[in-house]
């Protein structure tokens, strides 16, 4: 007897075996119970979900010859020619490649018969969406009316697609991604029924290369097998599949999260003689990012069945959540763009080297310094941390003048500033904040002059809101005093102006000052167009 390969002959032959999409079984199962069945059915979502199997089992119920239900017998004639696919009264049809109109007519004629063997005749059309716009304007009527005998089944990959007018004349069920823990648990069911031996992270791996389809995940499992001789082991899954070995991405991640560049590129020349898919090894890098971000938020969000479980929760306690936020954000676009690299090697460690250059600031703010008066000092609010999301090792001329000049008596505006970037405020009240200047700070209270230009942003919420961010900053219970008025020091806003403008001149000043501008300008009469300046980090 031929080989059956697996995907087939686990194939679910009732309700009761189907691994998942519960909530679409739960309609179906009630309708025939209660015979309440419609005439169409809609089947939607990606390969291998079931999208056919649940047809053919509902085309099953049906036509079982002990009647109407969501147990058909599976020992009858009609129930197993169903599954054997030679039933005359299921007539199934791939849209694909009966795409034309006469196709749909041909089809549509015979609807007008009774059945020849069955109670009821079953339409299953396949892939209905690549049927032309002719072919649906003739099914349309058929479709919305049928005969009492007649059962349309419709399955597709791409909703989108279809026009409005079939999806109004059919119950649509929208069948979900699998998730992988239900798949690799049916591949355990399998292969312990099966009688062949495997380790739980092989299984990990398949449901993950199946992306959410069973099908996929059976038909991966049955080239493990034969990959492996009969059994399925870890290593030999992960060669097959040609998927990078998980210690690599730990490793590169762990030598990130120690800022170790030597180590780090020693590790991807050790990675590059594998010959891996760099934008796979980035894939992965992500997924334990987000691993990692999840232990980080919610300690037992991680299941104990992930694989490297104990390292990633060891990571996440080395790593900083800032530190994770900014791998994830750096290697998602690095994955994208990396098609653009000369070659995806160097564009890999690029991608590395922009993690090592950028890190995020500190996102709790020091706790204030006590004086004598138990006021915070000068010098400690000059200090307060910029939550600025990202800091490079660079800064402008003018910001360093303006942190080494001795502290006045007033409190500096760039040192509100700092202040006001540490509070970390977002929406309209940070408009109100970065709009203000600093008049006078006391023990108890904060007095703030807020720009003439910006008095619409005043509102009880809002500087509630602020007072709030100020306190906890200050740690302190401390009063909020907003006036309006002309502002005789810079604000937050007014100075970011002036040093992007300060920037943009001397990045001018630089590009003029080029020997090659300064060539081109002379050869060609070729003039700088300041609007195009913009300076870099």
């Amino acid at each position: 007897m031929s080989y059956q390969v697996i995907a087939r002959k686990w194939r679910p032959k009732t309700f009761a075996e189907m691994a998942g999409q519960e909530h679409v079984l739960r309609a179906i199962i009630n309708a025939l119970d209660n015979d309440r069945l419609h005439h169409a059915f809609l089947f939607t979502g990606t390969r291998g979900v079931g999208k056919t199997t649940i047809a053919r089992i509902l085309a099953k119920s049906l036509n079982c010859e002990t009647g109407v239900s969501s147990k058909p017998c599976g020992q009858c004639s009609a129930c197993t020619e169903i599954d054997e696919g030679r039933f005359i009264d299921l007539i199934e049809v791939d849209a694909a490649s009966r795409t034309k109109v006469e196709d749909t007519r041909e089809l549509l004629d015979n609807v007008q018969y009774a059945p020849t063997r069955g109670r009821y005749k079953v339409y299953l059309i396949d892939e209905v969406h690549m049927l032309s716009t002719h072919s649906f304007n003739a099914l349309l009527k058929t479709l919305e009316e049928p005969p009492p005998h007649v059962k349309f089944l419709l399955a597709t990959t791409d909703p989108q697609r279809l026009p409005v007018t079939i999806l109004s004349r059919c119950l649509q069920f929208n069948l979900k991604r699998l998730p992988l823990n239900l798949i690799t648990g049916h591949l355990s069911t399998v292969l312990s029924a099966e009688k062949i031996g495997f380790d739980q992270p092989s299984l990990s791996l398949l449901a993950h290369s199946a992306d959410g389809s069973m099908r996929d995940a059976l038909s991966l499992l049955d080239q493990a097998i034969a990959y492996g001789g009969g059994k399925l082991d870890v290593a030999e899954v992960r060669e097959m599949l040609g998927t990078i070995d998980q210690h690599y991405v730990m490793t590169l991640l762990r030598h990130l999260s120690d800022k170790n560049g030597e180590a780090l590129l020693q590790e991807v020349d050790t990675l590059a003689q594998q010959s891996p898919d760099f934008g796979g090894v980035l894939a992965a890098m992500i997924s334990v990012l987000h691993q990692i971000a999840l232990v980080q938020a919610v300690p037992k969000a991680l299941g104990d069945d992930v694989p490297d479980r104990d390292e990633i929760v060891a990571l996440a306690a080395k790593m900083t959540a800032e530190d994770s936020q900014l791998f994830y954000q750096i290697a998602l676009l690095g994955r994208r763009d990396l098609g653009l690299a000369p070659e995806p090697r160097s564009g890999f460690e690029m991608v590395l080297l922009r993690m090592l250059a950028f890190q995020p600031a500190s996102a709790a703010a020091p706790k204030p310094s006590s004086s004598a008066g138990g006021a915070r000092s000068t010098s400690a609010l000059a200090s307060a941390p910029a939550a600025t999301g990202v800091r490079t090792s660079t800064a402008t001329p003018s910001a360093k003048q303006a942190v080494a000049a001795p502290a006045p008596a007033a409190p500096a505006s760039h040192e509100w500033g700092e202040v006001v970037a540490a509070l970390n405020l977002r929406g309209a009240v940070r408009s109100l904040a970065v709009n203000s200047s600093l008049v006078e700070r006391t023990d108890t209270t904060i007095t703030l002059l807020l720009d003439t230009v910006h008095a619409h942003l005043r509102n009880d919420k809002f500087e509630a809101r602020f007072e709030e961010a100020l306190q906890q900053y200050f740690d302190r219970k401390l009063k909020l005093v907003m006036t309006v008025g002309a502002p005789q020091i810079e604000t937050p806003a007014s100075q970011q102006v002036r040093v992007a403008g300060e920037r943009k001149q001397t990045a001018l000043e630089a590009i003029e000052a080029d020997p090659n501008v300064q060539s081109l300008k002379e050869a060609f009469g070729a003039k700088v167009m300041p609007e195009s300046v913009n300076p870099v980090e």
